[in-house]
């Protein structure tokens, strides 16, 4: 009973145009065709891990309806409201020193909202292996996937492996986090054994997070510390509308795991994207022998290969003599464009 999860839902999230906008981002929809968006999947995988009434989720004032309505198991109090995006330091800590009130012993899981997993068994099993040594120790844990390619799109973590945690034998110390790489020294990181894509997913406990924010991020920390006596109560909207305007917009990456130590990772393979492009969605979609994935019940590929379809509104959408084409239709809108131009069009229909 001491799990708590902590959802970040509150990005925008439109780069599957037209499926996704502002209005309604990735998050909140049926990306992969399988009937639950994103959200609902990701509350899924925790199902053996935490009740619901441990599952928090922070996004911005405008979806909390489109969360309630999603995640009915979800305590209402739960849902926590931004009036403005500030990054997720703040959205962190936040989140932390308001678990903490109700349970100072609280064992905390943060994860985005709008990631996939394939292998959900193996997802679990990890989660509960960092979980037990947060638990037990200070340790701040983060996942690194295990890269499959030279991807130029992700953060990478960089591992000494020399020697692994006394407490766990998959824990290992990070040396470094690593921007995002031009391709050359992605290629580089691939080379090597220790490099991992940064999957921004976190574990901790809440007595350590929270003192991480006081050392290293102390403006922001004294922002959420200082109304702790508001926290469940009736005036917690109104405060927190008041002092999140202050915060700075900053990353947790550079205000807590940059500079803190005692910072480890688990190396990690369990079928994980960020699906962050049309392209991320075709790698995770299953293909016909052409390369094709197509979501949707009533598509037909002819002289087609190497392209991402998405139609489920149940209209009939045939394709033909395309190659590395994205397809997609939501609500009377098409679009048909290369997935090497999607970041084009992407900021062009913004």
């Amino acid at each position: 009973m001491d799990n708590h999860l902590v959802i970040m839902a509150g990005g925008v999230g439109s780069r599957f145009w037209p499926m996704s906008t502002e209005t309604t981002p990735k998050q909140f929809i049926d990306v992969l065709g399988v009937g639950k968006s994103l959200l609902q999947l990701t509350f899924d995988r925790f199902s053996d891990i935490c009740p619901p009434e441990n599952v928090w989720v922070v996004t911005n004032e405008k979806y909390v309806a489109k969360v309630k309505e999603q995640l009915p198991q979800v305590p209402a109090e739960n849902i926590l409201s931004e009036p403005c995006r500030r990054n997720t330091a703040p959205c962190i800590c936040y989140v932390s020193w308001r678990i903490k009130k109700i349970n100072p012993k609280a064992n905390i899981v943060v994860t985005p909202s709008d990631h996939i997993v394939t292998d959900v068994t193996e997802f679990r099993r990890v989660i509960k292996s960092a979980l037990k040594t947060t638990g037990e120790s200070d340790a701040i844990i983060t996942l690194g996937m295990k890269p499959t390619r030279p991807e130029t799109g992700y953060g990478y973590i960089q591992a000494d492996l020399s020697a692994s945690s006394a407490r766990n034998k998959e824990v290992f110390v990070v040396d470094a986090f690593r921007e995002k790489p031009d391709l050359e020294t992605a290629k580089q990181y691939i080379k090597q054994n220790n490099f991992f894509w940064n999957a921004g997913i976190f574990i901790w406990n809440v007595s350590t997070i929270v003192n991480a924010f006081r050392m290293y991020a102390p403006t922001i920390n004294r922002i959420f510390e200082n109304i702790e006596d508001v926290y469940g109560t009736p005036d917690e909207q109104e405060r927190i509308n008041a002092v999140y305007p202050e915060c700075e917009s900053i990353s947790v990456d550079y205000a807590i795991m940059e500079k803190a130590e005692e910072i480890y990772v688990i190396p990690s393979d369990f079928g994980w994207s960020d699906l962050g492009t049309w392209g991320s969605l075709l790698q995770q979609t299953p293909h016909d022998v052409n390369g094709n994935g197509c979501i949707g019940k009533n598509i037909r590929m002819i002289d087609s290969r190497n392209c991402i379809v998405h139609a489920t509104d149940n209209k009939q959408v045939v394709v033909q003599g395309l190659d590395g084409y994205i397809v997609a239709e939501k609500d009377g809108t098409l679009l048909i464009c290369k997935l090497s131009e999607e970041q084009r069009i992407a900021s062009f229909h913004d």
